[in-house]
């Protein structure tokens, strides 16, 4: 217990060390670059100022975008997750399912045809699903 005390506090140590250092430094320091209150370029520099904002913002948007895209893509995968394990006829359990861009893999091992088919329709009934991939095998339980 005192080594995760003392490892935690040497954390927070470097930690508001780092946040000091970056602080207090001027120009492209650790954290210095930061810092709202930099100098800002005078009227010469102000286009070349706003194209690099321009461009920042540009990334910001893409990367903004390719977030909703993968929340989008949990967010299908969890639902079907859902409806399979409400379902009294799929085995939620024995089937992994993956999303990438609307495209749902449905894997693993089912008992039945029926079993199989309800599995896929509820992938395919989903909102946001654009196309299923069937990779269910379908083996009876050992009977032993």
């Amino acid at each position: 217990m005192r080594l995760v005390f003392r490892v935690v506090l040497i954390l927070a140590v470097v930690a508001m060390g780092a946040y000091l250092l970056g602080y207090w430094t001027p120009g492209d320091a650790l954290f210095g670059r930061w810092r709202s209150d930099a100098p800002v370029a005078g009227p010469a520099g102000t286009g070349d100022a706003r194209g690099r904002l321009d461009k920042l913002e540009e990334g910001a948007g893409r990367v903004a975008e390719d977030v909703g895209a993968f929340m989008s893509d949990a967010e299908i995968t969890g639902k079907i997750k859902s409806k399979m394990a409400l379902d009294e006829l799929v085995r939620a359990r024995t089937i992994d399912l993956s999303t990438t861009g609307g495209v749902v893999t449905v894997a693993g091992t089912v008992t039945s045809a029926a079993e199989h088919d309800q599995a896929i329709k509820l992938a395919r009934e989903t909102a946001g699903v654009t196309r299923v991939e069937d990779r269910l095998v379908v083996a009876p339980p050992d009977r032993r």
